[in-house]
């Protein structure tokens, strides 16, 4: 009798921010995990892409949560599916909104006599 949990699909949330979706296919005492038939979700707004991935290894200490997703509850979203190239565009868009909103905050902050240590640098403290 082959393995039930082989047609189980899993959502796996990155430290990163990234989001994965696949078949479980093995799991060890440290969360290391192999994903097969995997995509990429990339979310903006009421928006979302799919990009293949296909085989996926993560490494344990990335991952942040591992779920199993409802196949007959996945179709029920109020989001809207778009191509890749138009979810990738408005991740681009979303990125460089959040780039300038930090410039100004950075500059209003310096006006006042104030600075925040660039997040690349806090290891060094």
């Amino acid at each position: 009798m082959k393995d039930e949990r082989n047609r189980e699909k899993h959502l796996v949330l990155l430290r990163d921010g990234r989001t994965l979706i696949g078949y479980l296919r093995s799991i060890d005492q440290f969360a290391n995990l192999v994903l097969h038939q995997t995509v990429e979700r990339i979310h903006v707004g009421k928006k979302y892409g799919d990009i293949p991935r296909g085989i996926f290894v993560v490494r344990g200490e990335n991952v942040v949560l591992l779920g199993e997703i409802d196949l007959e509850k996945e179709s029920d979203t109020p989001l809207q599916q778009v191509s890749i190239e138009e979810i990738l565009e408005e991740q681009r868009v979303e990125q460089q909104t959040k780039q300038e909103a930090e410039k100004l905050k950075v500059q209003a902050l310096k006006e006042r006599g104030l600075s925040i240590p660039r997040a690349d640098t806090l290891d060094e403290y």
